[in-house]
């Protein structure tokens, strides 16, 4: 696990910051209603094919690497989800109103980010 976060690229880093960011909105404003989660999986469904599609040759798109695949599918899931989460909670873009939100949302990215520059300089030595 280090070895993996340790040799993460910034283009990873920022995907795992996204999926940070959203779990902690998750956390904040979880809603139970099964219609948010079915839907969002109804739209992943959707939009995860369309996607799979679109950067796969015809013939080879079901052999696709699987953390790509799961990520096509996963990114509207969480897009779908979070709009439905913060709707009507004031967000300025993805940005909540609440600023103990906005700090503990900012810290859990900064801490990973220190975790992963941590992890680089253990895997050197």
């Amino acid at each position: 696990m280090v070895k993996y976060f340790a040799t993460l690229n910034n283009s990873k880093i920022i995907l795992w910051c996204y999926l940070i960011w959203y779990l902690t909105t998750v956390f904040f404003h979880f809603d139970s209603s099964i219609r948010i989660w079915v839907n969002s999986l109804g739209i992943s469904f959707v939009i995860g094919v369309a996607l799979l599609l679109s950067v796969s040759a015809s013939k080879d798109w079901f052999k696709h690497n699987q953390w790509q695949t799961f990520r096509l599918f996963l990114m509207p899931f969480c897009v779908s989800s979070f709009s439905s989460l913060i709707k009507g909670q004031g967000f300025i873009l993805i940005f909540p109103p609440e600023s103990f939100e906005l700090l503990v949302s900012v810290g859990n990215c900064v801490l990973f980010v220190c975790v992963v520059c941590l992890f680089r300089v253990l895997n050197k030595g």
